[in-house]
């Protein structure tokens, strides 16, 4: 049974993405690619980008190390930092895997308590959401009429969806779920692993209380905009390799960083399909064509992955040559 649990957790996440390629990409002249790489593209951005996605991953290596060591987990820098390139390079095979990676990482390098570190794993999701929430927000507003278009021909307008519900459904749905928040409560009361999972959501509390009594504050904030000023520049940069995007301007960036921040959400590897259509049909509301579209997102997105590839086979290498001990710095 578990292993078949484990067998669709990789294959249904690779079947769904695939699945969305494959209407995406179905009767697309492929053999025009080798042009569009060769001959069309200007590699320069590309390679100028890199530096962007590698420093994003490594604030937030950084960053993690100042949240686990007002708790008492104290990781090194390089572990922290080669843990974050194997998690993202793990999330490839089995997608959201990679927060369990880096925790298990930590723990078997540095003996970071891995209940500990996930609790700051669990904080570091939150900061994030209301950093992307923040971003969206004011993207939403700048650019409301594309949205609007977006949501229109998507069929994933806000008041459709609010109408489906009505007051009393709203109730009943309240009603029903914390019916369910109890139950399960009393049911792990009668569980004999209800100790175990205690304990464990009690390391988990510690990590995310861990962020009130960080040191330095001014530079956890600093990291934070770090990491998503580098995973925009990282994107950004990919306008000025093709002719097509190029004059878009930053707000057509912005438009597209949010709208695809939001699809790699859908567990596919990487976000592969869903980040696709969402950036893909963005660009064409913009006046993008949509051959071009479907070369720029198949590009970017291609060329992004190989960098978390390589990264995750650098971190696995430099860990494999890194002792584990047992008093840290």
């Amino acid at each position: 049974m578990k292993i078949s649990n484990a067998i669709i957790k990789i294959l249904l996440p690779i079947v769904l993405g695939g699945a969305i390629l494959y209407w995406m990409y179905r009767g697309f002249d492929f053999d025009s690619m080798s042009h569009v790489l060769l001959h069309e593209m200007d590699w320069t951005w590309m390679l100028l980008s890199f530096p962007f996605g590698i420093l994003a991953q490594a604030f937030r290596g950084w960053r993690w190390k100042q949240m686990l060591d007002p708790i008492g987990e104290h990781a090194r820098r390089s572990t922290s930092v080669n843990a974050v390139f194997l998690s993202y390079a793990a999330s490839l095979l089995v997608p959201r895997i990679g927060e369990f990676t880096r925790c298990g990482v930590l723990k078997k390098v540095d003996g970071v308590s891995f209940t500990k570190a996930l609790g700051t794993v669990v904080t570091e999701r939150a900061i994030d959401s209301l950093v992307v929430a923040g971003v969206t927000g004011v993207t939403l507003l700048a650019q409301l009429s594309v949205f609007n278009v977006f949501f229109d021909r998507t069929g994933t307008s806000v008041d459709s969806v609010l109408h489906r519900f009505t007051a009393a459904g709203y109730l009943v749905t309240i009603v029903c779920g914390i019916a369910c928040l109890v139950l399960l409560h009393f049911l792990l009361k009668k569980l004999s692993i209800y100790n175990k999972v205690k304990a464990t959501l009690g390391g988990i509390w510690q990590g995310i209380i861990s962020l009130k009594d960080v040191r330095n504050i001014p530079l956890y904030v600093l990291f934070t905009l770090g990491i998503w000023v580098s995973y925009f520049l990282h994107y950004y940069l990919t306008f000025f390799c093709f002719d097509f995007t190029s004059d878009l301007g930053i707000g057509c960036a912005m438009v597209t960083f949010v709208v695809g921040s939001i699809a790699v959400l859908v567990p596919t590897p990487n976000g592969a399909g869903p980040w696709h259509f969402a950036v893909k049909t963005m660009l064409i509301l913009y006046g993008v064509a949509d051959e071009k579209a479907l070369y720029f997102v198949l590009i970017v997105h291609t060329v992004q992955t190989m960098l978390v590839i390589v990264l995750g086979i650098w971190a696995w290498v430099a860990l494999n040559f890194i002792k584990t001990k047992k008093c840290y710095e």
